[in-house]
């Protein structure tokens, strides 16, 4: 019997608009049939009853996943007020009730507690390990759970429409690790109620924004008609707001060989004047680069002492 393929070295990211009912490992999987893809990943995980932007790797593009998971998230939702749920959404069984309905001044009022940084305990149904078991696994199993709260930060939770009574829609602003659903929670015991996430759709993963999105449809046709590139953005797409370092081949080739290369007293100043805040999983990146040899990525890596020295090199061709 001959060796099972493996798949194709495809490099990029396909910004999905993901549907409904469908997990993000299902959604990664479909994609990286339709391209026959070897490696596939994606940034940041949608529950099943979310819609919208999730960006999956493929191939090289994998290795900036760090960067898009650690960037800010836009959500759009809805909140229905008076039925709480065990899961904080459309799918969880219902456990408590309320009649009251908060107004758009009274929702308004209570947002401010809601922004900046700030502590929140995550839902009891969430991916969250405890002991080595995650957190919705113990919830099913009947177990009583008890999750501390973390910090997150919120930059913007807006009121946007009240369609009804029982509904308020909102878009948030926020940082990795925030939920949308304990933000329904926590809301709905501010004004007195109860309350659960009923819709859901995120249209912004740092620098990949909804406009850019391909359904999964579309892409299966594209793929259909032999063109599935034509939903594939490049591997750099995740770097555009990462400070970029020209580099010329003898560089490139130094580089990709994961030694580092002197920078010129002009470039090395030219660089920190780019530098922001920026963590990634907790460490500091400020000094991160992206070196460019054209219009092709070589090297992720930190501009420092006058030296760029990689961290991730990328080994995909035009």
């Amino acid at each position: 019997m001959g060796r099972r393929k493996k798949g194709q070295d495809i490099h990029g990211w396909v910004l999905l608009d993901k549907p409904l009912n469908m997990t993000s490992t299902q959604a990664v999987s479909a994609v990286r049939r339709l391209f026959d893809a070897k490696k596939a990943g994606h940034a940041g995980t949608l529950d099943p009853l979310a819609t919208g932007m999730l960006p999956i790797a493929l191939g090289e593009a994998t290795k900036t996943v760090p960067l898009a998971q650690d960037a800010g998230k836009t959500y759009r939702f809805t909140i229905r007020w008076g039925v709480s749920t065990d899961t904080l959404d459309a799918e969880g069984s219902e456990i408590a009730t309320s009649d009251v309905r908060p107004d758009a001044a009274a929702i308004r009022d209570a947002l401010s507690d809601f922004v900046g940084d700030i502590e929140q305990i995550p839902p009891k149904y969430s991916a969250i390990k405890i002991d080595g078991e995650r957190a919705y696994d113990l919830a099913r199993a009947g177990e009583e759970i008890e999750l501390a709260a973390r910090p997150v930060r919120i930059d913007r939770l807006d009121l946007v429409d009240t369609p009804s009574p029982d509904e308020a829609v909102f878009e948030m602003d926020c940082g990795k690790g925030t939920y949308v659903r304990a933000i329904a929670r926590d809301l709905s015991a501010k004004l007195g109620t109860e309350g659960h996430i009923s819709a859901l759709r995120r249209t912004a993963v740092g620098v990949f924004e909804e406009s850019a999105a391909i359904s999964l449809d579309e892409l299966a046709d594209l793929a259909h008609k032999g063109r599935a590139f034509e939903g594939l953005a490049p591997v750099e797409t995740a770097l555009d707001d990462i400070p970029a370092l020209a580099v010329t081949e003898e560089e490139a080739s130094h580089l990709r060989q994961g030694r580092s290369i002197v920078l010129l007293p002009r470039i090395a100043q030219e660089l920190r004047a780019q530098r922001r805040p920026r963590d990634l999983s907790g460490k500091d990146g400020s000094r991160m680069a992206v070196a460019m040899h054209g219009e092709m990525a070589v090297a992720l890596g930190d501009a420092q002492a006058g030296k760029f020295v990689p961290s991730r090199v990328f080994n995909h061709s035009i």
